[in-house]
């Protein structure tokens, strides 16, 4: 049941620069212009970040660094933490598994000592992914939080390591660890999802800059959410989750990659060819996730406000004005 706001006035967002924490950023900016936000990037993009948005106070950090975790926590002092921050590449993480586990493992394990150490007690949200399902029983769907976790993915793997270690400091600890696990979700700014990839293509064909779109397994179901709707699901898990509870967070669109790219195609300007490309398929894939949100929109209130159409042409014209910029 969803209960009253707890005050946080000031957060800090690990990956703020990345496409998820951007995506954040601007919700909380926008519809909490009174809270304080903090983010850490690593010096090499935290400069850039400042351009974007000069409401951000950011802070040089890398999460497998201890001591600059541990500096960036002393200087935000925040009420509320987002931990957003992952190497989040399925597929890569086959070709680069310990770079990915000792980033999204050592990284979360340095965020939670250094808040242990420091003594502060604040809300923490912990970004898990419906990766760590891996390939789900059918007799599983849809997928509540009581599923097996069955991670396939080296990526999977380490997000299933960061979830249980949010798990072990809320039990060990005390502190106010909240997991959510997300599903399929339309995010513009991040090019390695599938639907990014095709939205991005479609544009870029349609000026001519290329000549096909590639693509991998289409067969895969997913249940698809907009990132605007991820967003303020990240927002509303810090204000009315329980501490030491996971909850699923997803949309209410379901069907195949292959159908996601037909609506798509659809709304093109001109024909779209397309070819499968070997190299775009995964050694194992994950192939049904379809979530039950029901334990989170009871906790929380929170429900998708935009529709699957909404998602494509937000997608669809953000690449179209991309494609023009490389156009010119």
């Amino acid at each position: 049941m969803k209960k009253s706001a707890r005050g946080i006035r000031r957060v800090l967002i690990t990956g703020v620069t990345g496409s998820g924490g951007s995506y954040l950023a601007d919700h909380i900016l926008e519809h909490h212009p009174r809270v304080e936000v903090h983010g850490i990037a690593r010096w090499r993009t935290a400069q850039s970040q400042r351009k974007t948005s000069e409401k951000i106070r950011m802070h040089e950090c890398d999460l497998t660094d201890f001591s600059s975790v541990l500096r960036a926590l002393q200087n935000s002092r925040p009420d509320a933490i987002f931990h957003i921050a992952s190497h989040a590449n399925v597929r890569a993480s086959f070709d680069t598994p310990l770079a990915v586990l000792q980033n999204n493992v050592m990284g979360t394990a340095n965020l939670f000592e250094a808040v242990r150490v420091t003594g502060m007690d604040p809300w923490l949200q912990l970004c898990s992914t419906s990766e760590v399902y891996g390939q789900v029983d059918p007799k599983w769907i849809p997928i509540t939080e009581e599923t097996p976790l069955n991670p396939v993915s080296p990526y999977a793997v380490s997000k299933t390591a960061q979830d249980l270690l949010g798990y072990s400091y809320f039990k060990s600890y005390g502190m106010r660890v909240i997991r959510t696990r997300m599903f399929t979700y339309f995010n513009p700014r991040r090019t390695d999802l599938f639907a990014t990839a095709f939205a991005r293509q479609v544009a870029r064909i349609e000026l001519g800059l290329q000549k096909e779109l590639v693509h991998g397994n289409l067969e895969s179901v997913r249940t698809f959410i907009d990132v605007r709707d991820a967003s303020r699901a990240y927002w509303d898990a810090i204000m009315f989750g329980s501490p030491g509870e996971v909850y699923n967070i997803g949309g209410n669109t379901t069907m195949t990659v292959g159908d996601c790219l037909k609506k798509l195609v659809a709304l093109a300007k001109k024909k779209i060819p397309t070819r499968e490309a070997a190299s775009l398929r995964r050694p194992v894939d994950v192939t049904l996730q379809i979530p039950c949100v029901d334990k989170f929109m009871n906790a929380t209130g929170w429900k998708p406000r935009y529709s699957f159409d909404e998602s494509l042409r937000l997608m669809l014209d953000h690449w179209r004005k991309e494609a023009k910029r490389e156009a010119a």
